[in-house]
């Protein structure tokens, strides 16, 4: 999947622009609006983006993860290493340490990844807060020049912003 993004002026341009992107068979949960107003957003039954969309939280929990679960190894190693201990702990020791250091390191990272900004969503702060909408549109990697082509040929007030190179599978 490839995240698009659009920067769209008003509420009704982004509405007709939801509106083909479904006639074009891209579901309504791969579609996610910022925006200034929130309440223009939910009156308008736009699709609102949600904390995933407007926080670091999934990069934040990635880096946790890899981080936590290579401290926890190193952790485990240092204490087989450990005389007399390293015996009764056996292997199993490293694999149960860096397990629970990848879960922890992921859980603090995703607590403060949660609360901060989405870093990729700041370039685009600056026309949120002006009142245009930001809108994000995942879509399978052989759509973009499609879905690119078919917003920039209908809606010419509509501004593509580029393309985002992999979404996670999960959020």
């Amino acid at each position: 999947m490839r995240r698009l993004y659009f920067l769209i002026p008003n509420v009704d341009s982004a509405k007709t622009i939801v509106d083909e992107l479904l006639l074009a068979r891209i579901e309504a949960r791969h579609i996610h609006i910022a925006a200034k107003d929130h309440h223009a957003l939910v009156t308008s039954d736009l699709p609102e983006a949600n904390l995933l969309q407007e926080s670091d939280f999934v990069p934040a929990v990635e880096r946790g993860l890899a981080i936590g679960g290579a401290t926890g190894i190193l952790a485990g190693v240092v204490a087989i290493a450990l005389p007399g201990v390293g015996l009764a702990l056996g292997g199993g020791a490293i694999l149960g340490i860096g397990l629970a250091g990848a879960g922890l390191g992921a859980w603090v990272s995703g607590m403060i990844g949660i609360s901060a900004p989405s870093s990729r969503l700041t370039e685009f702060e600056t026309a949120i807060n002006e009142g245009q909408l930001l809108m994000m549109v995942d879509v399978p990697k052989a759509e973009v020049d499609k879905i690119t082509e078919l917003v920039r040929s209908h809606h010419p007030e509509a501004h593509v912003e580029g393309t985002e190179p992999v979404i996670p599978a999960f959020p």
